[in-house]
């Protein structure tokens, strides 16, 4: 606690640099999140033959087109950590929002004389740059944020992401409707270009490279870390890393939340045109509703971890593994719950929907802030592998559920689907629960662990305590 006090006596007053940063790096997840989900919304246009321009695609090469993303996104998640590590994280987010940018400013004309083929193309092309979004902000976080701040500050910017897909889902009917499918790609394409100019304007890797910051608020910042100087970088230690159970109890964890997530982003449309007779994809507003609700969660989530962490109500660890279990155990009961909706109850469904997303912002403080509370220096390498097994848990979710329903009209199928992400909800939660830490780890700092081992076994038994 006396640690604490003499943080809070030194933080500045007001708005400072790491809240500029926030806010650019609250508005690459939206960028980002809102490129990546475009194309679901834009294909139905692109697709309908009312359309005066429109491409006449299978199914299956839809599908491809729709899935091609992640073919990209799994491959470059482990080497985008490492990148993020050596070379700092605003390259890397700045390269990914860029990239992305072009590509979607080139799809309209693209897609007209390269067909589906290059559509597929430039889909995998921003998965593989998008790979580098969540270790890069790992890592920007990891050097940026103050611990008690953290909760805050980086909810704000990863519930960016969410409030993208909710954005997107509202303004890509009303786009289309009024300018063609076109307009959709064009908008994206040209707001990632303009947070492209002003990040490389005003962001920065670190505190200590940025030209803006007063000498107050990085000394707040540093202090609050617990670093000296610049960052440090070291060889990322995998065997320490493959041995580290609280680090896996996180991936799993982050398993469990991408298989229901993806679940229900994937399923829901289905359920509710075959079941409940709601066709959600026709409706972007109606869609939109369980994404703004997790992004509108999210806040007082992450003001209330700072508190209870601020307070020493619970510990670091504890707050962690409250806040995950709402994000996890909280979408598992209302799965249950809108398993058993009645037939033709759309309002009932929605709302359980609705509770079933909004609800696993608690995620955001949980599973998510680990990889940084064990290791910072090693934040986005962490990321990087949980990441890459996460989405390939993402991909089979899907594939799981369609072996599971034979009748897309059938409630009982459903059911069964619901109780399956329900239990893996429960059961990765708590593993997670069971054997996660965020006690800092010693092979964060090798140069330390080294001090530690040369120590006497009495005097190093005292230190690791």
């Amino acid at each position: 606690m006396g640690t604490l006090t003499v943080i809070e006596n030194i933080k500045p007053k007001g708005l400072g640099v790491r809240h500029a940063q926030t806010f650019l790096l609250f508005l690459a997840m939206l960028f980002a999140f809102s490129m990546r989900v475009n194309m679901s919304m834009a294909i139905v246009d692109m697709t309908n033959s009312e359309n005066d321009e429109y491409f006449d695609w299978s199914y299956s090469v839809q599908s491809m087109i729709l899935s091609s993303f992640f073919w990209g996104y799994v491959i470059l998640q482990i080497p985008g950590g490492e990148l993020a590590k050596k070379f700092g994280g605003k390259i890397l987010i700045t390269i990914s929002v860029s990239v992305n940018a072009l590509l979607s400013l080139a799809m309209p004309i693209g897609a007209k004389y390269g067909g589906w083929q290059f559509v597929v193309g430039c889909r995998v092309l921003q998965g593989l740059t998008q790979a580098f979004v969540y270790p890069s902000m790992h890592h920007l976080v990891s050097q940026w944020i103050p611990l008690e701040e953290k909760g805050r500050l980086s909810t704000i910017i990863y519930a960016g992401g969410q409030l993208g897909i909710a954005l997107q889902l509202i303004a890509a009917g009303f786009l289309a409707t009024a300018w063609g499918w076109q307009a959709i790609f064009y908008a994206n394409g040209t707001l990632g270009a303009i947070w492209t100019v002003a990040y490389l304007y005003f962001g920065s890797s670190s505190p200590e490279s940025s030209k803006l910051i007063s000498e107050e608020e990085l000394t707040y910042i540093q202090t609050s870390l617990g670093r000296v100087g610049g960052p440090k970088k070291y060889p990322t230690p995998f065997r320490k890393i493959a041995t580290c159970l609280p680090f896996w109890a996180a991936v799993i964890a982050h398993c469990g939340q991408n298989w229901g997530f993806f679940t229900l982003m994937t399923e829901m449309p289905t359920y509710m045109a075959k079941v409940l007779d709601v066709n959600l994809t026709k409706n972007g507003v109606l869609s939109s509703l369980p994404y703004l609700a997790m992004y509108i969660l999210s806040f007082p989530m992450g003001t209330m971890t700072d508190l209870i962490i601020r307070r020493g109500w619970l510990s670091v660890t504890n707050t962690r593994k409250l806040f995950n279990s709402i994000g996890l155990w909280g979408p598992a009961l209302a799965l249950i719950g809108l398993s058993y909706t009645p037939e033709g109850n759309m309002l009932l469904a929605v709302i359980m929907l609705t509770i079933s997303v909004g609800i696993n912002a608690g995620q955001y403080t949980g599973y998510m802030l680990i990889s940084i509370d064990l290791a910072p220096n090693f934040s986005s390498s962490l990321m990087g592998i949980s990441n890459c097994i996460a989405n390939i848990v993402s991909i089979i979710a899907p594939m799981v559920c369609g072996l599971i329903i034979q009748d897309e009209t059938d409630p009982a199928e459903w059911r069964k689907v619901f109780f399956l992400a329900s239990g893996v909800y429960f059961f990765t939660n708590l593993f997670f629960i069971l054997f996660t830490t965020s006690t800092r780890q010693t092979w964060n700092d090798p140069d330390q662990e080294i001090d530690v081992e040369k120590k006497t076994p009495e005097k190093a038994a005292s230190v690791h305590i």
